[in-house]
């Protein structure tokens, strides 16, 4: 996709939803931190279910330090992989509390120090929390951006470089969100919503789905 044709796609999308947000319920930066965690092969809607009561009692590391990997394991029970999440929670935790004073580190390379903590994860805390104009490569964005020939490429870090680069910076902040939401609810996997896409006609996509009489 040409220069002229992403500020147009990013234009429509912003006109679209001038303010788009994150789906996961967090009180604080340390309580997104544990929904991005547990969002990992999981819905925001399962998450923000498990995580409903337990951000009614935990505001802090050291909270879920005194809660404790049973209790925590008891909360997100209902999320896949929630033996090895529950784990990672209280480990970084404890990193948390030993290394950063209690506090969330505002760079990426601080954050992927902490345990269950990848590059995507570290993306989202870093704009939702902090307002840096970072790319989360989820599924959906990955699809997207490869679908649409907005970015093709065959990993998500190598698909977070050609976005970093090619998107305006007037558009970066909220990127992110538009494409994820865009994959969420338009541009879905099995059958794209085509007829009512607000960038169809600067897609590339070759199977369109058509409005069938």
């Amino acid at each position: 996709m040409k220069k002229k044709e992403i500020t147009e796609f990013f234009s429509r999308l912003q006109s679209k939803d001038p303010e788009p947000k994150g789906e996961l319920d967090f009180t604080n930066a340390y309580t997104l931190l544990v929904a991005v965690t547990l969002s990992a092969q999981a819905t925001d809607i399962g998450v923000n279910k498990a995580t409903k009561n337990l951000f009614k009692i935990i505001n802090t590391p050291e909270d879920m330090i005194a809660l404790g990997v049973n209790k925590l394991k008891d909360h997100i029970k209902t999320i896949g992989l929630y033996n090895t999440k529950a784990k990672n929670i209280i480990a970084a935790a404890e990193t948390l509390i030993s290394d950063y004073d209690s506090t969330v580190p505002r760079s990426r390379d601080e954050l992927i120090r902490l345990a269950g903590v990848g590059r995507k994860t570290a993306n989202v805390v870093l704009n939702i929390a902090f307002g840096q104009p970072t790319i989360a490569v989820d599924t959906h964005l990955f699809r997207v951006s490869n679908r649409t020939k907005l970015a093709c490429a065959k990993t998500p870090e190598a698909v977070e470089k050609k976005l970093t680069k090619a998107i305006p910076q007037e558009f970066m902040l909220h990127a992110h969100h538009w494409l994820i939401l865009h994959g969420r609810y338009i541009c879905k996997a099995r059958k794209p919503l085509c007829p009512i896409c607000p960038v169809e006609s600067l897609c590339a996509y070759k199977e369109k789905t058509i409005i069938e009489d």
